[in-house]
């Protein structure tokens, strides 16, 4: 069978089979099917060999060659998970809030080093930004540059604890992938 002709279409949970124009066969259930563009959705094996996850795989048909139909899923499809947009609207704000953190500290010209020590406090702590070059945690610590533990400052007590023992564990890991990456290249 070709590329779908008008009015023809792929059921979704159909296992199809095609050839691209590179020669490779893809084989999968059909996930979508776009008639106007002619894209297709493919769920194939995994290449990864877990036989828990899959393959997506997006087939433009203007650059197949063939298209063969092995088994039609002859029921309906189930129903689709409704989404909580609220959920998403969320985590879209607060990527585009992560990544407009990560250019300030870009344009402020803050190290590599404060930029990933902050990325690894902000996994812990969300209650993290830039004040200039600054990195400010809760409101109630300051680490200013060169990132160093002596130049973490603030009210004594858990918060400035915590932060030291993320700033211990963050130069820690960084020493100890030094050695590694030394100790590896060495005869």
């Amino acid at each position: 069978m070709a590329a779908p002709g008008p009015g023809e279409y792929f059921s979704v949970g159909s296992h199809v089979s095609c050839i691209t124009c590179l020669g490779q066969r893809l084989q999968g259930e059909v996930v979508t099917f776009d008639y106007p563009s002619k894209m297709l959705t493919l769920k194939c094996a995994p290449s990864s060999g877990k036989p828990n996850l899959s393959d997506v795989v997006l087939v433009n048909l203007a650059y197949v060659s063939d298209v063969d139909v092995i088994s039609d899923r002859a029921e309906t499809p189930p129903t689709l998970a409704s989404l909580n947009f609220n959920k998403l609207v969320n985590r879209a704000r607060a990527e585009k809030e992560d990544k407009l953190s990560q250019a300030y500290a870009v344009s402020a010209g803050v190290s590599v080093e404060g930029q990933q020590l902050f990325q690894t406090i902000h996994k812990t702590i969300k209650d993290c930004r830039w004040q200039e070059k600054n990195i400010i945690v809760m409101d109630d610590v300051v680490i200013s540059p060169p990132y160093q533990v002596d130049n973490c400052k603030g009210k004594d007590g858990s918060a400035l604890s915590h932060v030291r023992k993320i700033k211990l564990f963050f130069y820690s890991a960084r020493v100890h992938a030094t050695d590694y990456k030394t100790d590896s290249s060495s005869p």
